[in-house]
């Protein structure tokens, strides 16, 4: 029977790169959860907790990435000319003292 590999973003996970570990103390209702969707994932509950850290703390590239696809993809807006935002950060420059 072969064994299907879960990649976390463009991770893939092999037991010789891992050199660390975690211990973590859960609840039992938490337990069952991730026991549950691992199964249904037909991954190790270890696996599972491995994508859900990318998922939620993404390697900072990652970050970089969302944040530009994120401004590209933002609606265009109406922005001062050149001349006037310049007046206006001089004038905020003045009253900082």
């Amino acid at each position: 029977m072969r064994r299907k590999l879960w990649v976390a973003s463009e991770t893939c996970y092999c037991m010789s790169m891992f050199k660390e570990r975690l211990q973590v103390l859960i609840d039992v209702k938490q337990r069952e959860r991730l026991e549950r969707e691992a199964a249904a994932r037909g991954i190790s509950v270890g696996a599972l907790v491995r994508n859900a850290i990318d998922l939620a703390y993404p390697p900072s590239r990652v970050r970089r990435s969302s944040a530009a696809a994120a401004i590209l993809a933002a609606e265009s807006m109406e922005v001062a000319e050149v001349d006037d935002l310049r007046r206006e950060l001089e004038e905020v420059r003045s009253r900082r003292g």
